[in-house]
């Protein structure tokens, strides 16, 4: 063999074995590049999922702040409506005719005597004349005498002669016990 032929030889195994070197490359790039996209591929899935987390509980917080704003305007609402129709049950009892007042008064008096039994009596201006009628009336309520107005509906409120006691049978200490007592029935009534 020639000195050619030995090169040849050389040659050729070195291109077969540069060829075999670039095949397993290639074959290598392509295991990497599809192991690469597979990774890809993943990490892909992965951020769509959290995205997808993130914006339901984004929407669900949004959602839910918006009830509750929702809510708190609807309670508000309510509580304005309940608080005209109290002041409009209280307006509507101080309407009521002279004689409804008289009687009511006349009652609440009686009541108060059995507590105290002298004292001064606060009422609004207009039944200021009614109670010292009944007052000059009434002997079981001799030891009560007529005080300054009180800034109240109607009713009355009684003071013992000493201070000491005080009876606050207003119209609106009645009308409140009525009102915490039936402020549910009233509100099924008036929402439902």
């Amino acid at each position: 063999m020639g000195l050619e032929a030995v090169v040849n030889e050389i040659r050729e195994k070195g291109r077969r074995e540069v060829e075999a070197i670039r095949a397993e490359g290639r074959a290598d790039v392509e295991e990497i590049l599809k192991d690469a996209q597979a990774r890809a591929a993943g990490i892909k899935s992965s951020a769509n999922e959290e995205a997808e987390r993130t914006a339901a509980y984004l929407i669900n917080q949004e959602a839910s702040a918006a009830n509750l704003v929702v809510k708190r305007q609807v309670l508000n609402a309510q509580k304005t409506l309940l608080d005209q129709v109290y002041s409009a049950s209280l307006a509507a009892v101080g309407d009521l005719p002279a004689e409804f007042h008289e009687k009511a008064l006349t009652e609440l008096l009686k009541r108060a005597a059995k507590e105290i039994k002298k004292g001064v009596v606060h009422v609004n201006e207009r039944d200021t004349a009614v109670v010292e009628k009944i007052l000059g009336q009434t002997k079981s309520l001799s030891g009560y005498s007529v005080g300054k107005p009180a800034a109240i509906p109607g009713g009355i409120i009684v003071e013992s002669i000493d201070g000491a006691l005080q009876i606050d049978y207003s119209y609106r200490t009645f009308l409140d016990e009525i009102w915490e007592s039936g402020l549910k029935d009233a509100s099924e009534i008036l929402f439902t």
